[in-house]
């Protein structure tokens, strides 16, 4: 309930100070002074009166002394008379008059604090924004009850009638103080609550503010798309899958234009976003698409190019393979044995997948012919590292059986350079470096004396001095971690 007046049940209603309105009453035209009935003739004047009595006789107005003084049983003086009455008369309706504009004041700052909370409830379900609501309706109920003791007390006491005596007048005063003081008392009680709830106003009308925009950059990024996409089929390109998802976006652009009524201005806002991410992320893909196309077809081509290449290449592993069994012992060539036969094997998986892949393009099937692709790279990345293998073999093997000393001295002038970084700083190197280092030195010696025999194995010791590389790289990476961190 607002606090909008109401009429009573004798039919007067409270009137808004300053307005100069006279009461009604049941529709009846304001009265006067002085009361008019129905069918009856207008009340002589006074000076009609005056104008009687001098024409009486001296007897008969020495027997009416009440005549001129207004006594004689007349509810009212007529020459000034009312006294103390009339001041309380005045009091009372001075008082009605405060009580009225509290009364107003009231009623608009619940009117206006309505459409906040209103704001607050339609963007924030939080507890917080609850207990907005909750709190605003438990205000409006004392309202209610301010407004109802405020009415009463109008509808009590007819200050404007005739025969109001001093006693009705100085209680209707004492009512209508005690209203408008409880009326000011839950007008301030209004607005502390209104200063509460600012933080929670101003987060409603930033999530309002950013509804329409929000909502207006999602149709806006659906257009977008759809243009792209109208002008990627003028090429000659379906696009199918891309106009797929564009088309599973259509329910949510239903709700969008039912609005943030139906579906609540946080919901809406948040579909609003992710429909415009989605139809940005389709715009870019349609928008690559003859890109990606183009992409494809030269992939194609350069695949193909180099399955013929290494159709060549994979021819040549078998003299390779011929002079390593011919020159070193076994160990140095057993493990390049099946390199021919999964050369061969793999350049024609290639070539049946690089078929495929073309298929896939002409069918525009974009993500199959992609993913084919992958899969063709793959396997002449493995066949070209497989043939290139048994090459750097017999030349790493010619290397160190014409000159095993070059790769002796590489070897241990990476242990020295460990050693001495472990001693830097120090008398005596830290164990955790030493013993690896230590063991290191063994191993290279180890495989130094193991060239001594008749046919060595190359390639054994050439593993071996890798591996003592390797250690102390481990070793010099793990100092320089330790030195750096202190």
């Amino acid at each position: 309930m607002t606090a909008t007046p109401r009429r009573s049940c004798t039919g007067r209603a409270a009137r808004r100070p300053g307005s100069g309105a006279v009461q009604v009453r049941s529709g009846v035209p304001a009265r006067s002074s002085v009361p008019v009935r129905s069918g009856a003739r207008p009340a002589p004047s006074p000076l009609r009166g005056l104008v009687a009595l001098s024409l009486l006789p001296l007897p008969l107005l020495l027997a009416l002394p009440g005549a001129l003084t207004g006594g004689g049983g007349g509810s009212r003086r007529w020459f000034g008379g009312g006294g103390r009455g009339e001041n309380r008369r005045a009091e009372a309706q001075a008082a009605r008059d405060a009580a009225a504009n509290a009364f107003y004041e009231l009623d608009t700052a619940q009117r206006d604090l309505r459409i906040s909370v209103e704001t607050i409830s339609a963007v924030d379900d939080s507890p917080a924004g609850q207990r907005a609501v909750s709190d605003f309706a438990a205000l409006g109920r004392r309202i209610d009850e301010a407004s109802g003791t405020y009415i009463a007390a109008v509808d009590a006491v007819d200050l404007d009638r005739d025969e109001l005596d001093g006693a009705a007048a100085s209680r209707a005063r004492r009512e209508l103080d005690g209203a408008k003081d409880e009326l000011k008392r839950v007008k301030a009680d209004l607005d502390r609550f209104a200063e509460s709830l600012a933080p929670l106003l101003g987060k409603a009308e930033t999530q309002l503010a950013r509804l329409a925009p929000a909502v207006e950059r999602a149709k806006q990024s659906l257009l977008a798309t759809t243009t792209v996409l109208d002008a990627v089929r003028a090429q000659g390109l379906r696009a199918d899958e891309l106009a797929a998802r564009l088309a599973a976006l259509a329910p949510e652009l239903t709700r969008l234009n039912e609005g943030a009524a139906r579906h609540g201005v946080a919901e809406t806002i948040q579909r609003a976003d992710r429909v415009r991410r989605e139809a940005e992320a389709l715009r870019a893909e349609a928008e690559r698409l003859p890109e990606r196309a183009g992409e494809i077809d030269r992939r194609l081509v350069s695949l193909r190019t180099r399955a013929e290449a290494l159709t060549t290449r994979s021819a040549q592993v078998d003299p390779v393979l011929s002079e390593l069994r011919r020159r070193f012992t076994a160990p140095c060539w057993q493990d390049l044995q099946h390199v021919p036969e999964e050369a061969a094997k793999h350049v024609a998986q290639a070539g049946t997948k690089l078929a495929e892949a073309r298929q896939a393009r002409e069918e525009q099937r974009w993500a199959d012919a992609t993913a084919l692709l992958a899969t063709v790279r793959a396997l002449l990345d493995e066949t070209d590292e497989a043939v290139s293998a048994a090459g750097d073999r017999l030349r790493q093997l010619n290397e160190v059986a014409k000159d095993p000393q070059r790769e002796i001295e590489r070897t241990r002038f990476a242990v020295r350079d460990a050693q001495r970084l472990a001693m830097t700083g120090r008398q005596t190197p830290d164990p955790r470096h030493a013993r690896p280092l230590d063991d290191a030195v063994a191993r290279l010696d180890r495989a130094v004396m193991a060239l001594e025999g008749h046919h060595p194995d190359y390639w054994q010791f050439l593993r071996e001095t890798e591996a003592v590389r390797g250690t102390a790289a481990r070793v010099v990476e793990q100092i320089r971690e330790e030195r750096g961190g202190g």
